[in-house]
């Protein structure tokens, strides 16, 4: 599953990269919890929540029903 969910992400970075931002996968958790690093302009901007939630767990959820939730770590 985390090949699959570093492959999503491979798809939603070039989006993030293109506002000087990044994402980097952390880990998934016992309970189906996608926990990604947000980096550059991402880690500080007020829309990174909209951004994280809006775009990133929906697609993952929307190819992944398994996957609960999608959260940020520092």
């Amino acid at each position: 599953m985390e090949d699959k969910i570093k492959a999503a992400l491979e798809q939603i970075r070039p989006v993030l990269q293109r506002d000087g931002g990044d994402i980097e996968f952390v880990e998934l958790t016992a309970d189906n919890i996608v926990k990604v690093r947000l980096q550059g302009h991402c880690a500080g901007c007020p829309g990174a929540r909209m951004t994280l939630k809006g775009i990133v767990e929906r697609i993952l959820v929307e190819s992944y029903p398994e996957i609960a939730g999608v959260e940020a770590v520092e």
